[in-house]
């Protein structure tokens, strides 16, 4: 759910946060601030709450206030599924984390789910499954078993399923999974944490390590800030000579990454490539390319195929 959709319980409380989200909308962050300081009186407990009031308080010029309420939304909720911690990071008052936190990726996309599609394909013009699949289908290859990490609400799935045998996909979203599941083009989908060591992930709960020898991640590693996570699940999951095919928001120069302000991770090249190397894996292409929109703006991203040496 979208913060403003999390009730505070108290019905004064909301009414007077929906006026404040009308006057956000129509351009008054502060008058916004001010009106949701009052339902923040009335229940002061609420973290929702406080992260909406964060909000408006950085729209409204007011940095030090924000920060305080964004901290404040922290305590409220440790578990952090607002994201606070990231906005903190990205003010600079906290530490960039290696990850987000899971619960804020979880709440983030089955909020998203019902109008993902609709958002991302007709209004960001994203492009990474088509692009993605091009890549794979370069190879001319027929894959037995192919796992589709992140796979969200199936995008990918229908791109590459004629030259697959057997199609899994793993999300962290349940909403997101019941979204895929409506292609009918995977012959299972299951829940799982990227962010996790491979035995704690979910992606070998019901399946035996090394069996893909197809996989990819499209748009899935930039919530993820560190990928060792990842490519160690995916050292596990590829049988040998499987091909490893993903993206990644391009950082540019250097050695690493870095948290945007779309609070998405963006990976530098040279970091992808270290990795890659690390994992034993051998790259065999990659493409940057422009993979959608973001506030109107291209968001540069590169594309890798790999393969796990035989």
């Amino acid at each position: 759910m979208q913060p403003h959709q999390l009730s505070s319980g108290d019905v004064i409380a909301d009414r007077r946060a929906d006026y404040a989200r009308m006057l956000e909308e129509g351009g008054e962050p502060e008058a916004a601030a001010e009106l949701m300081e009052q339902a923040l009186e009335l229940v002061p407990a609420w973290a929702a709450g406080w992260y909406r009031l964060a909000t408006y308080l950085e729209k409204a010029g007011r940095g030090e206030a924000a920060i305080e309420a964004y901290r404040k939304t922290l305590a409220l909720d440790p578990d952090d599924m607002f994201g606070a911690a990231l906005k903190l990071a990205l003010l600079g008052y906290a530490a960039t984390p290696d990850r987000p936190p899971s619960r804020y990726v979880e709440r983030l996309f089955d909020d998203y789910a019902d109008r993902f599609e609709s958002a991302l394909v007709d209004k960001l013009d994203y492009n990474v499954p088509q692009k993605l699949a091009a890549l794979v289908a370069s190879t001319g290859r027929r894959y037995e078993h192919a796992v589709d990490l992140g796979c969200g609400t199936g995008l990918l799935g229908p791109e590459i399923r004629a030259n697959v045998d057997r199609l899994e996909g793993f999300d962290l979203s349940q909403n997101m999974l019941v979204k895929a599941a409506e292609k009918r083009v995977y012959d299972s989908l299951a829940q799982a944490d990227l962010s996790l060591a491979p035995e704690l992930s979910g992606v070998f709960a019901d399946a035996p390590r090394h069996r893909a020898d197809l996989v990819t991640a499209a748009d899935v590693l930039m919530y993820l800030g560190n990928l060792e996570s990842v490519f160690a699940i995916v050292g596990e999951l590829a049988a040998s000579g499987a091909d490893i095919a993903f993206s990644v928001e391009d950082a540019g120069d250097g050695d690493g990454f870095h948290l945007a302000p779309s609070l998405r991770y963006a990976h530098s090249e040279n970091y992808v490539r270290m990795l890659l190397a690390r994992h034993g894996l051998q790259i065999l292409a990659t493409v940057k390319s422009v993979i959608r929109k973001d506030g109107g703006k291209p968001v540069s991203g590169i594309l890798f195929l790999t393969r796990k040496p035989e």
